[in-house]
């Protein structure tokens, strides 16, 4: 029986499919290393100090895989005050071929 190619019918329509699938990004702005005490104490607009500056880039994850970095701005004609990220580096994942 003969193998099929990658560019057969079936190959087509898995990558159409696989073209549908949403995916979850999360995007790191810092991290912040409080004492337990610290953060039992921390009420409703207490402030938690992060480990990066505003203007510091922030990284995007797929899962626990950082793909990408990219610095935060505000959306231009969306809701008042909707961020989004600009990409400045796109990590390359593809390791050893």
């Amino acid at each position: 029986m003969a193998e099929s190619t990658s560019d057969g019918p079936a190959e087509a329509l898995g990558a159409r499919l696989l073209d549908q699938v949403p995916i979850e990004i999360t995007v790191s702005v810092g991290k912040a290393r409080p004492l337990l005490r610290d953060l039992l104490r921390i009420e409703r607009g207490g402030v938690l100090p992060l480990d990066r500056r505003i203007d510091d880039p922030v990284e995007l994850y797929i899962g626990d895989r950082l793909i990408a970095r990219g610095e935060l701005q505000e959306v231009e004609g969306a809701q008042p005050g909707q961020i989004a990220v600009r990409l400045t580096e796109v990590i390359d994942t593809v390791k050893g071929g």
